[in-house]
């Protein structure tokens, strides 16, 4: 016989921290059988999206802003939260505009994963921008201080193995180009 996983449902739930970027929830649950009984945590956010843009001659556009929870700056591919009912396609141009002042006419999706499942219910949605070229200045949010740098596509393999690039939503999309590219 399988094993099978326990499923757990929520008995009562509750919002106990507005964050202004999340919310936190407690939820108190119980397997189906009831046989368990716990507390979990959940951090509510809205769904995110990331981007690859690649410049007709080959380059990436990266994004290097410091971040607190690492208390340190990082580099990464430009990206952030889906506003309200926006699209992801939507809020990918859009926060790569906003973020790099580049913008691409050739939009491909690598596919969406969960940041982490374990304690938050959102999905991120990775895109390639093909073409992206410069058309305007950066405008940022009021806490956001981001430097946009080219590297050269073959330059970033490197920069993942010698742990420059860390951002692990950044990995994940260019672990999916990765697949893509396989596909052909």
């Amino acid at each position: 016989m399988e094993d099978e996983i326990e499923i757990w449902k929520i008995n009562e739930s509750k919002q106990i921290a507005d964050c202004r970027v999340f919310t936190v929830r407690e939820d108190s649950c119980e397997t189906e059988d009831g046989a368990k009984k716990g507390t979990f945590f959940v951090i509510e956010n809205p769904d995110w999206v990331n981007i690859i843009a690649l410049t007709k001659d080959g380059q990436v556009v990266l994004i290097e802003q410091f971040r607190h929870g690492a208390e340190k700056t990082i580099l990464e591919i430009p990206g952030g939260m889906i506003d309200g009912d926006e699209e992801p396609l939507a809020a990918a141009k859009r926060e790569l505009l906003e973020e790099t002042g580049f913008s691409s006419n050739k939009w491909i999706s690598l596919g969406k994963s969960h940041p982490n499942p374990a304690l938050q219910n959102n999905e991120i949605y990775h895109y390639l921008a093909l073409d992206s070229e410069k058309i305007t200045e950066t405008s940022f949010d009021e806490h956001e201080s981001v430097i946009t740098k080219l590297f050269d596509f073959d330059e970033i393999e490197t920069l993942i193995e010698s742990e420059v690039i860390t951002h692990s939503l950044a990995l994940t999309a260019f672990h999916r180009l990765s697949i893509f590219n396989k596909k052909g």
